[in-house]
């Protein structure tokens, strides 16, 4: 890879390698490697084993109130391959990863390659600088993400998680729609859906209004990767 490239590339993540070949392996994929064990691979192994407890030791010094739950939660968002392909992204790495000449044009490039290319990197610098340089590395790109992840809007506010995500993916807020109801006057229930740049997705019924928006938002938030289905 062109040495200005790498350079450049250094310049954007703020850390300068001293083993150059580890930033180049960071960005090759299986794809174009001589072998596998050239390509990134064993690095995306090992960065997302990485990011995890980074993240996870952030969450617990910086939210000292929330439960398990939903310090799991928060975690599950942050680190998700949609958080991590859309950084991957913002740093430019989807147009550096080196591939094989039919995974060039492949969509792939701006999800799941992009979002191991974050990973990968993180265990390069790692492996390069050690455990405070990833994690200075990860907590600056991560940061505003963390920052977001109040207690009060997260804790089961699965409608502003939502709202969150889609202004950031989509430049799009949330509309939802009420698809049925059943019940008399004084006990409906209601059927909602999460709406989002024209796309439904998967209804759900509640006891009122907020709280079928609510478990509209969740399964909206499943569907799109960003929390797991608990």
């Amino acid at each position: 890879m062109d040495k200005e490239i790498l350079c450049n590339l250094e310049k954007t993540i703020k850390y300068r390698f001293s083993d150059k070949a580890l930033l180049e392996k960071a960005l090759t994929h299986s794809s174009v490697a001589q072998t596998r064990l050239d390509s990134n691979e064993r690095l995306e192994f090992f960065g997302d084993s990485i990011l995890d407890i980074i993240i996870c030791q952030a969450l617990y010094e910086n939210f000292p109130n929330y439960l398990e739950g939903d310090l799991t939660k928060i975690k599950s968002m942050l680190v998700s391959r949609k958080t991590c392909a859309s950084i991957a992204s913002r740093l430019g790495l989807d147009e550096l990863i080196k591939v094989g000449p039919g995974m060039a044009q492949s969509s792939a490039l701006k999800g799941s390659l992009a979002a191991g290319a974050i990973e990968a990197l993180i265990a390069a610098i790692y492996i390069d600088g050690g455990i405070k340089s990833a994690s200075k590395f990860v907590l600056r790109v991560f940061g505003e993400l963390i920052d977001q992840a109040d207690a009060n809007e997260h804790q089961e506010n699965f409608k502003s998680l939502l709202q969150q995500h889609s202004q950031q993916e989509y430049g799009s807020s949330v509309n939802y729609e009420t698809l049925d109801e059943k019940g008399p006057d004084h006990n409906k229930c209601f059927e909602t859906a999460a709406v989002i740049s024209g796309k439904r997705y998967k209804s759900a019924w509640g006891n009122n209004k907020k709280e079928a928006q609510q478990k509209a938002a969740y399964n909206a938030l499943v569907e799109l990767g960003v929390i797991e289905d608990s």
